[in-house]
């Protein structure tokens, strides 16, 4: 898959800082010195999680990932550490840890099977 966006250059930072700023449905954050938008982590997709833990980064990228963004990814070339710390900023800024869920809750009635 091709994606044929123009990623900013360092000198564009703030500028694009501000459009992402104004983009509903997406979260701003950095990546690897970028400003980029992306998916709340609740809006993660199945298939968004099966690539991210099947090692697939650019297929999780270009899919939780405002598509004029998709190129800040390529361009910055995050390293295994900035990608972590991309995933709990962006899950942070959609108000949710990763990690974190409590889970199920019991149900306060006891079922039986007849």
């Amino acid at each position: 898959m091709s994606v044929t966006t123009n990623a900013p250059s360092h000198a564009d930072h703030a500028t694009v800082g501000q459009e992402t700023d104004a983009t509903p449905g997406y979260v701003p954050v950095e990546l690897a010195g970028y400003p980029v938008r992306a998916l709340p982590s609740q809006r993660w997709r199945a298939s968004h999680l099966r690539a991210l833990n099947t090692g697939d980064l650019d297929a999780f990228a270009e899919g939780v990932l405002h598509p004029d963004d998709v190129d800040a990814w390529y361009d910055g070339d995050p390293t295994q550490d900035e990608i972590g710390a991309w995933v709990a900023q962006v899950a942070e800024a959609g108000g949710e840890s990763l990690g974190k869920s409590s889970g199920p809750r019991a149900s306060s009635k006891t079922t039986r099977k007849r």
